[in-house]
Order: structure tokens, then sequence, then C-alpha cells
């Protein structure tokens, strides 16, 4: 082969080797934002549950939010709403209206002191777990 066809081929591929790298390194970072194909990551530590039944009422899940809340465990405080918001949710329905929001106020109440307990405000979560606990109508 003749001198300047091999130095054209040396120089283009020292050219071409870097954009090759480029280009590797590249699709290597885009592979790994694909969520398809790959595994996904564990599941978030669950919440630590109250020291109470499943077939806990929701007064009781209440109630063991707000002692869960006093004595600074935020994550037991909020298991404990939301399992008490659940068991409020449990309800029968007739067809075609399965969709339909829930318009129990306790529901509400909850929700309104979960969305503070999520922003830190704890004397607000305190507020609606009793305001809950009072549209239940539990003694």
């Amino acid at each position: 082969m003749p001198r300047p066809i091999v130095a054209s081929l040396l120089l283009a591929g020292t050219l071409i080797a870097p954009v090759l790298v480029s280009l590797v390194l590249v699709s290597s970072a885009l592979a790994q934002t694909q969520p398809f194909g790959r595994i996904p990551p564990p599941p978030a530590t669950a919440l630590p549950a109250p020291a109470l039944s499943e077939d806990a009422s929701p007064t009781e899940f209440l109630r063991a939010a707000e002692g869960a809340l006093a004595a600074g465990r935020i994550g037991e405080a909020q298991q404990a709403m939301e399992m008490a918001q659940t068991r409020l949710l449990d309800r029968s329905a007739t067809v075609g209206t399965t969709w339909t929001p829930s318009d129990n106020p306790a529901v509400k109440t909850i929700s309104q002191g979960l969305e503070a307990l999520g922003v830190g405000d704890r004397m607000t979560a305190a507020r609606m777990i009793q305001a809950a606990i009072q549209a239940i109508g539990a003694p």
C-alpha cells in the first residue's frame, strides 16, 4: 500500500476512534436510563405498622396514629393514618359508581392530616386526627 493511503487510514482511524468511544459511552448511559429490560430497583422500605390487629377499626388506627405522633414516631403515625383511611374507604358500591370518590368527611380530614404530616406540620396533623375521630363519631 502506498504511504499516503496508509497515512490517510491512520489519520482517519485516530479521528474516528474518539467518536466511536463517545458513541459507546452515550449508548451505555442511555441503556442505563431505559426502564425496559432492566431489573427494577427494590421497593421502598415499608413504614412501621402500629401494634394493632388488621381488623382494628378506623378509630383504633387513628388513636394509634395520635400516640405515635406524640411519641415522635412519624412513620408509624403515617401508616396508622393510611390504614384508618383505607378502612373508611372500604364500602359497598353499586355497579357504575365504583369510581365515585368517597364523600366521607373523615376520609378528607385524614387526607389533610397526611398532607400536613408530609410537610412536617405535626400540630395540624394531630388536629386532623382528632377531627377525623370526631367525624367518625367515636366516643
